[in-house]
């Protein structure tokens, strides 16, 4: 069974519009949703919890279509919003005891690890909090109450570079258990490069691409050559470039390659640039 399924999923408001996207996330797997400020990230995922009302298209979690109840499925999605909201007076032990009245599957002996590993002070009030430490209460919450779906929307944004590595590990261990699964977008795709296993480009509301992150980086490469050498390979093998006085920087499908052409690996950040630059 897929975690979720999404077809056609459409909104408009203002001068945007998410335009029929589709992804699929099969369980036991992390899906990377990259995109640029403005993207339509954040209102993917709000469609996906039912905070929008979407124009068109279908979400199915688990299973279930549009018409169960998302209440239903309340514990087994865990969600860390790009902000977090806790009233400023709270503290992480208050947070415990609302949680408990909230999950029926709340594990208060999970949280408080959660809080010790991430270093979370519990005292503290929650107007207190560095937009790191909000994040990290934030994903403490989300793993708390037994979920199989991590929705996590810019969840490694404000974090230090040890903190970011560390929560990156806490979701690749999530998805260690085969029912279980990540959806989780940003604009730091290095972070994503090292646990997603599929990747999904979007870019001014369109799907640029959604493909296995290791079969991307087989299908695409790096060359480096001459303005002159650039126009004898087959317009099709380019898909984008970057010129200096002398030479072009390219992306390319290796496949289309002639024989002998040096073509060195990309980077992920490298493959959206160059693709967005391209659209």
């Amino acid at each position: 069974m897929n975690a979720l399924e999404i077809r056609d999923l459409s909104k408009s408001y203002g001068d945007f519009k998410l335009d029929r996207l589709n992804l699929t996330l099969p369980n036991g797997c992390i899906l990377g949703l990259v995109g640029e400020n403005g993207a339509g990230k954040s209102t993917a995922m709000k469609l996906i919890l039912g905070m929008l009302k979407k124009d068109g298209g279908s979400v199915r979690i688990f299973g279930n279509d549009d018409n169960a109840s998302l209440e239903k499925l309340k514990e087994d999605i865990g969600v860390v919003p790009d902000e977090i909201g806790f009233p400023e007076f709270i503290t992480a032990e208050k947070v415990n005891r609302i949680m408990k009245k909230m999950y029926q599957n709340w594990e208060e002996t999970v949280y408080f690890d959660f809080l010790k590993k991430l270093d979370i002070p519990k005292e503290r009030k929650f107007k207190e909090y560095s937009r790191g430490m909000k994040m990290k209460l934030g994903i403490a919450v989300a793993l708390s109450h037994k979920p199989r779906l991590l929705l996590l929307d810019e969840a490694t944004n404000g974090l230090d570079p040890v903190a970011r590595d560390q929560v990156v590990e806490l979701f690749s261990e999530f998805t260690r258990q085969e029912d279980h699964a990540v959806l989780i977008s940003s604009h730091i795709v290095s972070d994503l490069e090292k646990i997603c296993d599929y990747i999904a480009f979007l870019h001014k509301g369109k799907l640029l691409l959604c493909e296995e992150k290791d079969r991307l980086l087989e299908e695409y490469g790096m060359t480096h050559c001459t303005r002159q050498q650039i126009v004898e390979l087959m317009p099709e093998a380019v898909i984008g470039r970057r010129e200096s006085t002398y030479s072009v920087e390219a992306l390319v499908k290796r496949s289309m390659m002639p024989a002998g052409w040096e073509v060195s690996p990309v980077s992920l950040e490298e493959l959206f640039v160059f693709m967005v630059k391209a659209s």
